[in-house]
C-alpha cells in the first residue's frame, strides 16, 4: 500500500496469506516506533523498518499496532525485536484521512 491510502477489504483477497493466519498466534520481528515513555508501555506500534508513517516512506501494511497482554508491559528499545501475539486484521486511520496501519496483534508478548 501507497502512503497515501485508505484501506478497502479487497486488497486482502480470499486465500491470501494474511487472512489465514488471521485469529492465530503469530511471531514477528520489527522496530518499536518510540513512544511517549520510555517505560511500562502497554501499546506501541511496530515497524517493519526504521521508516514509518510518522516519517518518509511509510506504508500501513508495513506496521502493526502491538497491545501487550494485560499482565505484561515493556520498556523501549531501539533495537529490532520479536513481538508474538495474535493478528486480526484492523486498519487504523489516521487524521490525514488515509490508513496508518492494517495490522493489530493482541495479548502480545515481546521474546
Amino acid at each position: 500500500m501507497s502512503a497515501d491510502m485508505v484501506f478497502r477489504d479487497l486488497l486482502i483477497p480470499d486465500g491470501h496469506r494474511v487472512r489465514e493466519l488471521e485469529g492465530k498466534r503469530i511471531s514477528i520481528v520489527g522496530y518499536m516506533h518510540p513512544p511517549e515513555t520510555q517505560r511500562g508501555i502497554k501499546k506501541f506500534i511496530l515497524l517493519k523498518n526504521t521508516q514509518c508513517k510518522f516519517g518518509p516512506g511509510g506504508q500501513a501494511d508495513h506496521l502493526a499496532d502491538v497491545h501487550i497482554r494485560a499482565d505484561h508491559s515493556t520498556v523501549f528499545t531501539p533495537r529490532p525485536l520479536k513481538v508474538e501475539g495474535t493478528l486480526k486484521l484492523s486498519p487504523f486511520e489516521g487524521p490525514d484521512g488515509n490508513t496508518w496501519s492494517i495490522y493489530r496483534l493482541e495479548d502480545a508478548v515481546i521474546r
